[in-house]
């Protein structure tokens, strides 16, 4: 049993190697964007609202809203990243349904490349908004002794993202594919649909972390 799609190899030239994760990861890119642009390829201000067009509003605002209630003010210039973090990561566990798909967030890879994502947005955002004087500042806060404790907090914060979302993903697969192998088929299927409901509360648990990470660096400054 492979534990991770890291270990699932397609193809293999030289140094470069063509494996589950790094396939299914474009896959879901690509589904991503195609269904993006056929969505809003057709949106214009004075035309109805399409069943696609409002679904796609209804997500959108659901995302606003969310990063609004976590404390950024200005929710429309986070939204692309936090957006499409969570998007990526929640179709990514619910293609699981999908026979052969294994989610690229089952490999450490992914889930840490999504948290090395987050911890550069960190200082990005907040420099962009309060200056690069005042966030330095901010690791200094309460006082310097605790600016080398700051430091490791944010290293920690990514390190704790991205086990978190890989260790959930990949246990759930392990279970599922034990489970194959010990009981009838009914019952498989309920943890199917139970790795997909855990794989949607990750994507979210995921985003809601990241919007969280970048609203306190802000909030520790004294600037919202």
């Amino acid at each position: 049993m492979n534990i991770t799609p890291d270990q699932i190899v397609y193809w293999r030239y030289g140094f470069f190697t063509l494996n589950s994760t790094i396939l299914m990861t474009w896959i879901v890119m690509a589904v991503l964007t195609l269904a993006s642009w056929l969505i809003t390829r057709n949106i214009k201000p004075d035309a109805p609202v399409t069943g696609k067009q409002g679904m796609l509003e209804m997500i959108v605002l659901m995302i606003h809203g969310q990063i609004e209630e976590l404390g950024l003010k200005r929710p429309t210039q986070y939204i692309s990243l936090l957006g499409t973090l969570f998007l990526f990561i929640l179709i990514s566990n619910l293609a699981v349904i999908f026979p052969g798909f294994r989610p690229p967030t089952g490999s450490l890879s992914t889930t840490a490349a999504l948290a090395i994502c987050v911890f550069l947005a960190v200082p990005v955002y907040n420099i962009a908004r309060m200056g690069l004087k005042k966030y330095l500042k901010s690791y200094a806060r309460p006082n310097p002794v605790m600016i080398p404790f700051n430091i490791i907090g944010e290293i920690s914060r990514t390190l704790s993202l991205s086990f978190r979302l890989f260790g959930n993903i990949m246990s759930g697969e392990m279970i599922v594919s034990i489970l194959l192998t010990l009981t009838p088929f009914f019952f498989p299927v309920v943890m199917n649909l139970f790795g997909i409901l855990t794989g949607a509360i990750q994507a979210y648990i995921f985003a809601v972390l990241a919007t969280v990470y970048i609203a306190a660096a802000g909030t520790n400054s004294g600037n919202n």
